[in-house]
């Protein structure tokens, strides 16, 4: 029998993450591999660690994902988000990605593909770190 909990519980006595507006069990589930599981953590964090954490876990890094949570964390809808508010949301989304893609290159991680391509050896020796 496994300690792990079951899928869609939570591991916390805090509110669910998708207690946050524009959240659903896709982003919770994201969340919960990041070992974030409650939407009080989340909180704490603010939107940037948060999705810092998301990206270091592994997920894949998309703007929309980004705002929407940006967005839920003060309580609007996430498709309010316009005009030059959403340009300022793209640049901070832009330098979170970077920020993540220098300390990876800096810690000499790779992307699980290009790990299983060099793994079977097909990977381009000018994509290696």
């Amino acid at each position: 029998m496994s300690d792990a909990p079951a899928p869609g519980t939570s591991v916390s006595t805090g509110s669910p993450v998708t207690s946050i507006p524009n959240l659903g069990p896709a982003s919770e589930a994201a969340f919960a591999r990041a070992g974030i599981h409650s939407a009080e953590a989340i909180r704490a964090m603010g939107a940037d660690a948060a999705y810092m954490a998301l990206l270091s876990s592994g997920s894949a890094a998309h703007f929309i994902g980004y705002y929407v949570l940006v967005m839920g964390l003060q309580g609007r809808p996430w498709n309010d988000c316009k005009g030059d508010e959403k340009k300022a949301l793209r640049a901070r989304f832009d330098t979170l990605k970077a920020q993540h893609a220098a300390s990876a290159t800096k810690s000499g991680s790779t992307s699980a593909l290009d790990a299983f391509l060099d793994r079977i050896g097909v990977l381009d020796p000018a994509r290696r770190r």
